[in-house]
C-alpha cells in the first residue's frame, strides 16, 4: 500500500462513486478500481459495499478513512514545510552581536525581519567581536555584528555604521557641566577602556586620540562589555570614550558629552561566511540597510556608510 492507494481510497470514500472519484483525480476509472482492490487484497478486508447505485464504506473502511486523511494531511504539511524551508520562509538564524547593537541597529532590524519572515526563528547571542568571528568560522553562528576590521579570508564583511567617540563622565565630574569636552582636559583622568585583545581598533583609536592631544591615557580598568564600562563610570571609577550610540544606555550617575573639535569614528559592521548561500542569511542582509539609517544618535555624531541606502527586499523565491 502506498500514498497513491490512500489518495484513491479517500477520493472514492468522499465521492461514494468510482467514476466521480476518477474524475476528481484526473485519471480513468480502471486504475482507481484496481487500487481499491489491491488495498482490500493486501489488508484482507472489505473496504466498500458496492451496489449498482452507490459505493459505501464498510465500518472497517470508515475507520481507515480517518487514518488515511490524517496521514495525507500530515504529508501535505510536510511538503509545504519543505517548500517554505527551500524558499527561506521558515528556518533559523543564529545572530551574534556586540553590546553596541542593542543601542543602534538591532531592535528595529529584528522587528522588521521578524515581521517579514515570522516563520524564521532568530537566536541571539551577545559576545565580543573575537568570539563572534570564531563562532562564525566554526559555523555555530550565521551572522555577526562586530567591530571592524574583519581579516579572515573565509568571512565577508559589510560596514554598517561609523559613530564618533563621545565621553562618558560621572555626573558629579566638573567637566559634566560643559556641553563639549576638550580632549586635553582628560589628560589626568583615569580611563576605563575596552581591552585591546577583544578589539584592537577600539583600543588603538582611543589611545591614538589621546596621543594626538599630547598624553597617554592612564588606564585604570579594562572591561569586555560597554555596559560594564558605563557602570564603572557611574561609580566614579573614571571616564570612558565610547561610541555615540551608548548615550542611549541610561545609567544613574552618568552623563554623556560630545568632544570639542573633531573626534575619531568607530566602525562596526556585519560579517558572515563567504560560502554561505543560505536564503535566510541573504534576506537578513537585505534588511540591514533599511534599519541602518537614522536609528539612533544625534546629527553630527553618527555616519551611515556609503551603500547603506534603503532598498526593497525582493521576495525570497526571487533570490
Amino acid at each position: 500500500m502506498d500514498l497513491r492507494h490512500l489518495r484513491y481510497f479517500v477520493a472514492v470514500a468522499e465521492e461514494s462513486h468510482f467514476g466521480r472519484a476518477a474524475k476528481r483525480l484526473h485519471v480513468s476509472q480502471p486504475p482507481v478500481s484496481l487500487a481499491i482492490r489491491e488495498m482490500e487484497t493486501e489488508l484482507g478486508l472489505l473496504l466498500f459495499e458496492r451496489t449498482s447505485r452507490r459505493t459505501a464504506l464498510t465500518p472497517v473502511g470508515q475507520e481507515l478513512l480517518r487514518d488515511a486523511r490524517a496521514v495525507l494531511a500530515r504529508l501535505d504539511a510536510m511538503e509545504e514545510h519543505a517548500r517554505r524551508a527551500a524558499t527561506g520562509q521558515i528556518g533559523s538564524l543564529a545572530l551574534g552581536f556586540i553590546s553596541l547593537a542593542n543601542y543602534s541597529f538591532l531592535p528595529s532590524t529584528y522587528q522588521r525581519f521578524h515581521e517579514a519572515f515570522p516563520g524564521i526563528k532568530i537566536s541571539l547571542s551577545e559576545s565580543t567581536s573575537d568570539v563572534i568571528l570564531a563562532e562564525l568560522e566554526k559555523e555555530t553562528l550565521d551572522i555577526g555584528y562586530v567591530f571592524a576590521p574583519v581579516a579572515s579570508p573565509t568571512l565577508s564583511y559589510r560596514p554598517l555604521l561609523r559613530e564618533r567617540l563621545i565621553v562618558a563622565l560621572p555626573e558629579c565630574h566638573p567637566l559634566a557641566t560643559r556641553d563639549r569636552v576638550p580632549m586635553k582636559s582628560l589628560a589626568d583622568e583615569n580611563f576605563l577602556i575596552f581591552p585591546r585583545q577583544f578589539s584592537p581598533l577600539v583600543f588603538d583609536t582611543i589611545v591614538g586620540f589621546c596621543a594626538q592631544h599630547g598624553f597617554s591615557p592612564r588606564i585604570a580598568q579594562e572591561a569586555r562589555q560597554m555596559q560594564t564600562i558605563v557602570s564603572l563610570v557611574s561609580g566614579g571609577s573614571g571616564v570612558a570614550l565610547v561610541p555615540d550610540c551608548l548615550r542611549h544606555l541610561k545609567r544613574e550617575g552618568v552623563v554623556y558629552r560630545q568632544m570639542a573639535g573633531s573626534a575619531p569614528n568607530i566602525e562596526t559592521g556585519i560579517a558572515w561566511r563567504k560560502l554561505d548561500d543560505s536564503r535566510i542569511v541573504r534576506a537578513f542582509l537585505e534588511h540591514l540597510p533599511r534599519a541602518g539609517k537614522a536609528e539612533t544618535g544625534r546629527q553630527g555624531t553618527r555616519e551611515d556608510l556609503p551603500g547603506n541606502t534603503p532598498t526593497t527586499t525582493p521576495p525570497l523565491e526571487e533570490m
